[in-house]
């Protein structure tokens, strides 16, 4: 829909059991319309790092943070689909009283007004009206499966924009006709709970509202099929949650592992006795904890021994170059003569 700003938000109040019981007897018909909702699919990515060594830790990307914050969302969404039953996704309109809530009512409505300025002028022009025509085209496409061949090329020689604009040109084009099949269609391919909405969409005599409002149900409809995906998924996720879970923790851990290393040196370095009482090893390297303490105690010893021989000779360099060497004799003239 063009300037459409609706953000989507999870939210938790869930459809009545008879509207769900609905959805699903609507979902089952629609193979009769050799049709069917898309998948819901999330990408996830991950990286692997070297082993640990002493060399100076690798600096972070900003590529290898978005991956893990991306893995962890992930997760994240995949846990709340699975243990709340309630949950699902819901647009959140913006407060109409909010300065972007009136920006965007402007912006909106300055689209419409010339739409309708466009298709009353003489002779009309019918430009934008077709670019939407098409976008709905593409928007019903997506309500369909690969196999549902009947329909989609039945909406693809309705909504051939290439013929349209023909009939724009000879002044032939049927704008509310080519609404009245749109309007038709989303009756087959919506749920249920649409039908209200269907029948406000017959309802409405003015072109340019019935487009607008074609494009607000086409919103609802696409919540719709997403909220229902999530709901055919929910069991899987529930059989899977725990495996999933766990290689997913797993790569957000592998995204950095030398800065964690890293971390855990220095943690070293700040204990008295690191043999005696060792830090806990930070999570996802448990795996090599052994190793990790057996490391990190020669690493701390080099460094105390490192302390203890060279101390003394950087000492002196540092007070050379802090308070410069004459100051330095004049120190050592005043001690030897006291």
């Amino acid at each position: 829909m063009p300037f459409n700003g609706e953000k989507h938000c999870v939210g938790e109040d869930q459809p009545s059991d008879s509207d769900s019981s609905r959805f699903s007897e609507s979902m089952a018909s629609l193979s009769d319309c050799e049709c069917s909702r898309q998948s819901f699919t999330s990408d996830s990515s991950s990286k692997s790092s070297s082993p640990a060594s002493t060399s100076p830790p690798r600096v972070v990307t900003f590529d290898e943070v978005m991956a893990a914050t991306r893995n962890l969302s992930n997760m994240t969404l995949a846990h709340e689909i699975a243990v709340n039953e309630n949950f699902q996704l819901k647009q959140d309109a913006l407060p109409e009283s909010s300065l972007a809530g009136r920006v965007r009512h402007i912006v909106h409505q300055a689209f419409w007004d010339v739409l309708e300025s466009e298709l009353n002028a003489e002779p009309p022009e019918y430009e934008h009206a077709i670019k939407l025509f098409e976008e709905i085209r593409e928007i019903l496409l997506s309500f369909l499966t690969p196999g549902g061949n009947r329909l989609r090329n039945q909406i693809c020689e309705v909504l051939d924009t290439d013929l349209i604009r023909q009939q724009a040109e000879h002044s032939t084009v049927d704008i509310q006709g080519l609404s009245n099949y749109v309007i038709s269609t989303m009756g087959k391919l919506c749920a249920p709970v649409r039908d209200d909405d269907i029948r406000e969409l017959k309802a409405t005599g003015n072109v340019v509202e019935v487009l607008r409002q074609i494009f607000h149900v086409l919103d609802l409809m696409k919540m719709d099929m997403v909220n229902f995906t999530i709901r055919s998924l929910r069991p899987y996720l529930q059989r899977q949650l725990v495996d999933y879970e766990r290689t997913k923790f797993q790569e957000i851990l592998e995204e950095t592992p030398k800065k964690r290393i890293q971390l855990y040196m220095k943690s070293l370095l700040c204990l008295p006795s690191p043999q005696k009482c060792m830090p806990p090893v930070p999570g996802g390297l448990t795996v090599i904890q052994q190793e990790l303490e057996v490391l990190g105690c020669q690493y701390a010893n080099i460094v105390n021994l490192n302390k203890q021989v060279y101390g003394p000779f950087y000492a002196n360099i540092l007070r050379k170059l802090l308070f410069g060497v004459e100051a330095l004799r004049k120190a050592e003239a005043s001690s030897s003569t006291n």
